[in-house]
C-alpha cells in the first residue's frame, strides 16, 4: 500500500497547532499529524501529515492559504516494513543499571541490569536518541546518589521508557503523560508489557492540565523530555508541581541552547545539580529550591 507525507511550515506555535487540527478534518483524512518546533532559531514550525491515500492537493492548497504558510510538500513514501527494519538495526541500550531492548533481542539481556522491553513503535524513545539516554543515565546518577522519589510524572512521555524506568526505581506511583493520543497508547502498551500496570498510569495531557496529575502534585521529580520551547513556557509550572528539594531531568535541549533553558529555570527556583552532553544534546538535572 502506498503511503504519502504532506509537510508545510508557517511561524508561530498558535497557528501552526490550528492548522495540524484543521488538517485533520480533510478527507481523505491523514492516519497521523505532527507539528514540531523547527530548532534552528528561524521560529519556524513544521506541519506535517501522513496519510494512506492520496491526499487532497486542492484541500492542502486552501489549508496552506488560509493559515499563511508555505504550499504543502508531497511525497509517496516506499512501501517500507518500518518496525521490522527498525528491529533490524536498533541494537540494545545500556545506560547505567538500565538495559532497553527489543523482544528480538530477549536473549541478550545481562543479569545484573534493570532491563526494559521496548519494541519499535509509533512513539518517540527507543533509547537510541541522545535526550532519552541522557535522562536514563541522569536517572541512575541520582539512583546512585541515594535520591528517593516518591511520586513521579513523566512529561511527554513517548514511549514512557523514563517512566517504567522510575517505576523499577522505587516503589511510588509514576504517572506518564503525553500530547499525543497515539503516544499515550504505546505508552499504556509498553507498561502492560513489562509488567508494571497499575504502577504507571498513561493520560493525555497538555503540559499540566489534567486532574489526575493535579492531585499527584507535587512531585519528587518530573522527567520533560520534549523541546526547549515548551520547557521554557512551562519552567513556571514545573516549579509548582515540584517539591521543594524535588528534582526535575530535563532534555530535548540542543546543547547551545541548554545555558538559555537553565537561566529560565534559576528564575523560577531551580539549580543546576548536573548536565549531561551526548553528541548535540543536553540533558539538565536541576534541584527545586523551594524559593
Amino acid at each position: 500500500m502506498p503511503t504519502f507525507t504532506a509537510l508545510t511550515t508557517l511561524p508561530g506555535p498558535d497557528a501552526a497547532q490550528d492548522l495540524g487540527a484543521a488538517m485533520e478534518r480533510l478527507d481523505p483524512a491523514p492516519d497521523g499529524v505532527g507539528v514540531f518546533e523547527i530548532e534552528d532559531g528561524s521560529g519556524l514550525w513544521e506541519v506535517g501529515g501522513y496519510f494512506t491515500a492520496a491526499p487532497d492537493d486542492t484541500g492542502l492548497a486552501v489549508l496552506a492559504a488560509a493559515f499563511g504558510a508555505r504550499p504543502f510538500t508531497v511525497s509517496e513514501l516506499p512501501e517500507t516494513d518500518w518496525v521490522a527494519k527498525v528491529r533490524r538495526e536498533l541494537a540494545p541500550v545500556r545506560a547505567g543499571r538500565f538495559y532497553l531492548y527489543g523482544s528480538h533481542d530477549a536473549d541478550t539481556v545481562p543479569d545484573d541490569t534493570v532491563a526494559l522491553l521496548v519494541d519499535a513503535a509509533m512513539a518517540f524513545g527507543t533509547g537510541h536518541h541522545g535526550t532519552t539516554l541522557g535522562c536514563l543515565q541522569a536517572l541512575d546518577g541520582l539512583l546512585d546518589d541515594g535520591v528517593l522519589a516518591e511520586r513521579v510524572l513523566d512529561l511527554g512521555c513517548g514511549t514512557a521508557v523514563l517512566a517504567m524506568a522510575a517505576a523499577r526505581a522505587w516503589p511510588g506511583p509514576v504517572l506518564a503523560s503525553d500530547i499525543d493520543a497515539v503516544a499515550v497508547e504505546v505508552a499504556a502498551a509498553n507498561v502492560a508489557l513489562n509488567g508494571l500496570k497499575g504502577r504507571v498510569r498513561c493520560v493525555e495531557a497538555v503540559g499540566f492540565d489534567h486532574p489526575e496529575i493535579a492531585d499527584a502534585a507535587p512531585f519528587d521529580l518530573i522527567f520533560a523530555n520534549i523541546l526547549k520551547g515548551p520547557l521554557v513556557a512551562l519552567a513556571p509550572d514545573m516549579a509548582t508541581h515540584t517539591k521543594p528539594g524535588g528534582h526535575v531531568i530535563l532534555s530535548g535541549i540542543l546543547t547551545e541552547q541548554a545555558d538559555e533553558v537553565i537561566g529560565v529555570y534559576a528564575q523560577s527556583g531551580f539549580n543546576l545539580r548536573e548536565r549531561r552532553d551526548i553528541v548535540d544534546w543536553s540533558t539538565l538535572v536541576l534541584m527545586a529550591t523551594g524559593a
